[in-house]
C-alpha cells in the first residue's frame, strides 16, 4: 500500500511540475481553493470575479464530485470556467488540471482560481502546480477545524475566515481559531472576509494583486 501510494503521489508531482513550469513562464498567479463543503468558497469566489474582472483576466478550474453547479455560477460572472468531475474521487489532481487548462488557454499575465473537491483531508496532499493553497474556513464551523485537519493548514499559505457578518450570531472564538490555525502553521497567513457584506475584502483584493505582480511574466 505504502508503494502504491508513492507512485500515485510521484506521478501527481510530475503532472504538477509541467502545470507549474507552464503558468510560471505565462506570469499566471494560480491559486488553489480548498476547503470543507459549505464554507462559502464559491460565492466568495464569484464575488472576487466580479470585484476584480475589470482589473485582470480571470478563468477558473471548479472541481466537484457531480454536477456544473459551481460552474455555471462562475460562467454568470462572466469569467471562463470549466467543470471537473472526479466521480468517487475525493479531490482534484495535477492531471485534471492540466487537461482543464488545455481547455481554458489563460492569458499572459492572467489569474487562475482552482476551487477544489469540498474536502480539508485529500487535497492537502495532491500539488495541482498552483502557487498556493488558501484555506477557507468560515464561522460556522469549528474553532478547532485547524487541529483537526493539520496537513490542509499546514500546507496553506493563507486562511480566509470567512462568513465573518454572523459572529454576532454565533458562539465563535476567532482569536483562537486563529492561534490554532498558527499552531499547525505558524507563517499561515489570515484574513478575516464576507462575500455578503464585503468586509475584508478590500485587504483579500490588495493580497491578490500583490501576489499577481509578483508572478507576472517579465517576458514579451
Amino acid at each position: 500500500m505504502v508503494q502504491i501510494e508513492q507512485d500515485i503521489l510521484s506521478k501527481n508531482d510530475a503532472y504538477a511540475a509541467e502545470n507549474r513550469g507552464y503558468l510560471k513562464a505565462l506570469g499566471i498567479l494560480a491559486l488553489n481553493f480548498v476547503s470543507s463543503p459549505g464554507s462559502g468558497k464559491t460565492t466568495l469566489l464569484a464575488r472576487t470575479i466580479t470585484d476584480l474582472k475589470g482589473d485582470v483576466p480571470i478563468t477558473v478550474i471548479e472541481g466537484d464530485q457531480q454536477t456544473a453547479n459551481d460552474a455555471e455560477r462562475i460562467r454568470a460572472t462572466g469569467a471562463k470556467a470549466v467543470q471537473v468531475n472526479t466521480g468517487k474521487g475525493c479531490h482534484l489532481d495535477g492531471h485534471m488540471v492540466g487537461r482543464a487548462l488545455e481547455s481554458l488557454a489563460p492569458e499572459k499575465n492572467s489569474l487562475l482560481f482552482i476551487e477544489n473537491v469540498g474536502n480539508l483531508v485529500c487535497p492537502a496532499g495532491f500539488d495541482l502546480g498552483e502557487k498556493l493553497k488558501v484555506v477557507i474556513l468560515s464561522v460556522t464551523e469549528g474553532e478547532d477545524k485547524p487541529l483537526k485537519y493539520p496537513d490542509m493548514f499546514h500546507a496553506a499559505g493563507l486562511m480566509l475566515l470567512n462568513k465573518i457578518d454572523l459572529l454576532p450570531y454565533l458562539n465563535f472564538d476567532v482569536d483562537l481559531c486563529i492561534e490554532n490555525a498558527r499552531r499547525v502553521n505558524p507563517d499561515i497567513r489570515v484574513l478575516q472576509v464576507s462575500a455578503t457584506s464585503g468586509e475584508g475584502l478590500d485587504d483579500w483584493y490588495a493580497w491578490i494583486k500583490s501576489e499577481a505582480t509578483q508572478t507576472q511574466s517579465k517576458e514579451a
